[in-house]
């Protein structure tokens, strides 16, 4: 049995430059993966299972499609048994998904002997979803492109992450739908991230205004109730309230362990979901 951490991610800056074509949008992002983690169980089997804690997720999951994706690009004849306890809130912009599928292919790569470089399993998971790519290093990363281009990072200061889930519905396709609700006002050149990688390579942390996300343009109009939960984390103590990725999620961070907890107390006593989380680094495998 292979036990394996799938962490969540947030995007600390998050630029849209422009499209591809039809279907793609250029993005330059810096990605930190935190401590809140899916947890992935594998056992060699006959064939290729896969069962999840939250069984409404089972279905099209990008588990399973890694786990055949990986068997036919290497022709490997070897099954497994896959089992996901689900802990990273789902469909609001913290990445599980896709990271649920890097750390699949990560250990199946391990697994089953296949010695893939990071840059092939990159390769592979480019096919499964932007976000995958990132993943694959985990850590601290600039990605580029559609997401397939990953520099991993030195890690630096990043503080404590407080995370608020708004009692939203579900939107499906929500992140193709504000991708398509963008417009040429909302691309930028990418010195945000330029300005921000200045800090992280000094060993500094970002300060707040450059915490951008160009989704926080369009974000309010397809969740209309959302700036109403920011403004609750801002009359708790948060001093700068910014969107997880494409949302519904929000995140502020603190350097006081202190202040991180009484904000997220305030949280809970509104019955709001929360998390506390700390940047991400070490090894996916348990």
């Amino acid at each position: 049995m292979l036990t394996v951490s799938a962490p969540a991610k947030i995007n600390l800056v998050l630029e849209v430059l422009g499209k591809y074509d039809a279907n793609y949008h250029q993005i330059l992002s810096i990605l930190q993966a935190i401590d809140l983690c899916d947890i992935l169980h594998l056992e060699i089997a006959d064939g290729v299972s896969f069962h999840c804690s939250e069984p409404s997720l089972e279905p099209d999951n990008l588990v399973m499609k890694a786990a055949v994706l990986l068997r036919q690009r290497t022709g490997c004849r070897q099954g497994v048994r896959i089992g996901l306890d689900k802990h990273i809130p789902w469909g609001v912009g913290l990445g599980g998904g896709s990271s649920d599928a890097a750390a699949a292919l990560v250990a199946l790569n391990k697994l089953w002997g296949l010695n893939l470089s990071a840059a092939e399993l990159v390769k592979v998971g480019s096919q499964l979803g932007s976000d995958v790519p990132f993943f694959i290093y985990g850590g601290t990363a600039l990605v580029a492109g559609r997401g397939e281009v990953v520099t991993p990072l030195h890690s630096f200061p990043t503080g404590i992450f407080i995370l608020l889930v708004p009692p939203l519905p579900k939107i499906p396709d929500k992140t193709r739908q504000l991708y398509d609700r963008l417009t040429a006002e909302c691309y930028s050149s990418g010195q945000i991230v330029r300005e921000a990688l200045a800090y992280c390579l000094q060993g500094r942390s970002i300060p707040h205004h450059l915490m951008h996300n160009a989704f926080e343009a369009v974000a309010f109009n397809v969740f209309p109730e959302l700036r109403k939960y920011g403004d609750v984390m801002e009359q708790i103590g948060a001093e700068c309230v910014h969107l997880v990725g494409s949302g519904s999620a929000l995140f502020t961070v603190t350097k006081s362990k202190k202040q991180a907890g009484k904000i997220l107390l305030d949280i809970k006593a509104r019955g709001l979901e929360s998390y506390l989380a700390s940047s991400f680094s070490g090894d996916m495998e348990q």
